[in-house]
């Protein structure tokens, strides 16, 4: 630790990723004196809050990658700080449905991916299907009884307050609008034109992520694009078509999983989210957008070369979030027996989604750093579900890079 900064470290960004990240490195350096600076009045305002709340098993990853190894890690991590401080979760279970036989070949896939990651997981058939999830219908699927819901807000919660109670200082409402760094140290400017030193800087920045890569003076590996999803509810009085999580087989050539259903630690059942290129990096509905940033998203070649690949795939998705009836199209699959009176409008979200300027979709979690700068480039889900296992790779990055 250096004593000319006003801070050993600061992170910027309060998301779950930050927050497990201040959380790390209190830890480890139990004197260190750590800032969090955060843009908005509360922490998890974003992808953190608006998430699908699921404890991932890890089963989709690539044997191997650091998302796969960080997702398991992570998981046990989160159960472990849940139990600790007495927030819900549960090991309810999921089922990945196929219902034709081209899905059921997809299937075995996932199936083999989940044996090679060492996932309690099995195919089932159609009875069992049934025995889980009685009005789901699907002629194969995959049974995963350790996937889970939590309640992530609350987490993120819990550990600000632990970050402010153990002496850490968090600055809410605060833009970053400049990062200056030398050998010795990093001083960061806010909006209000105040200034913090710190001898080294994460940036967990999420959907900003890689402007604040720029505004340390490096090139970001990928640019983020987002992607908007958005929910509907089921009624309370058909809450019981779901008892707990129902996911399609996922399109192998696209990062996201589909619409499906998901029983919140409320009890509440909520279907979705589909996928549609957001007009703002906040931009939760079709009447928010950012000129600026629509503008930075379609002229980069990256996402150009991305959209003539999967502009199909993107129509429907703009179909399901323009029509009620191509989204519940989409759920009936799973569930024959619902109906459009069944669902009411719910929340949305926003995914930060890092794209590379050949138009590929960053799969996996992505860093760059310099000396005592680290900035978190992708933190792909299951970021959720991984954070604290993310945070220990992060700072153990960061130690490497100053000694």
């Amino acid at each position: 630790m250096t004593d000319q900064c006003s801070f050993d470290f600061a992170v910027v960004g309060g998301g779950i990723v930050g927050l497990a990240t201040v959380h790390e490195l209190r830890m480890r350096f139990c004197d260190a004196r750590i800032l969090l600076v955060e843009k908005e009045s509360a922490v998890a305002r974003h992808q953190s809050g608006r998430n699908s709340g699921v404890l991932h098993s890890g089963i989709y990853y690539r044997p191997g990658s650091v998302r796969a190894i960080s997702c398991r890690q992570g998981k046990l991590a989160m159960q472990r700080f849940c139990d600790e401080q007495s927030i819900s979760y549960e090991l309810c279970g999921k089922i990945i449905v196929a219902t034709d036989d081209r899905e059921v070949e997809r299937l075995a896939n996932i199936l083999q991916r989940g044996h090679e990651n060492n996932i309690d997981c099995r195919q089932i058939d159609a009875y069992e299907i049934r025995q889980l999830e009685p009005h789901a219908s699907g002629i194969a699927a995959i049974h995963v009884p350790q996937a889970g819901i939590v309640d992530y807000p609350a987490v993120c919660r819990r550990l600000a307050e632990r970050f402010v109670s153990d002496g850490g200082q968090l600055e809410l409402g605060q833009p970053v609008t400049g990062i200056r760094s030398s050998p010795q140290q990093v001083e960061i400017s806010l909006n209000d034109g105040r200034r913090f030193v710190a001898g080294s800087m994460i940036n967990c920045g999420g959907l900003y992520s890689d402007q604040l890569v720029r505004i340390s003076g490096l090139e970001p590996p990928a640019q983020i694009v987002p992607f908007r999803g958005e929910y509907y509810q089921l009624r309370s009085e058909r809450a019981a078509l779901c008892r707990n999580l129902i996911y399609p087989v996922p399109d192998p050539n696209f990062p996201f999983l589909g619409v499906h259903f998901t029983r919140m630690t409320s009890g509440a059942v909520e279907c979705g989210p589909n996928a549609v290129l957001a007009l703002a990096r906040e931009g939760y509905n079709w009447r928010t957008m950012h000129p600026s940033e629509l503008w930075q998203a379609l002229r980069y070649q990256g996402f150009q070369r991305l959209a003539r690949r999967h502009w199909r795939t993107g129509l429907g998705e703009i179909k399901r979030s323009l029509f009620k009836s191509a989204f519940v199209h989409a759920l009936q699959r799973m569930i024959p027996e619902l109906r459009p009176s069944d669902l009411v409008p719910c929340r949305s979200g926003v995914r930060a989604q890092a794209i590379t300027a050949d138009g590929n979709l960053v799969d996996d979690f992505l860093w760059v750093g310099q000396g005592n700068l680290l900035h978190v480039c992708n933190a792909p889900s299951p970021a959720a579900t991984a954070s604290f296992d993310i945070a220990r790779a992060v700072v153990d990055r960061l130690v490497q890079q100053v000694a």
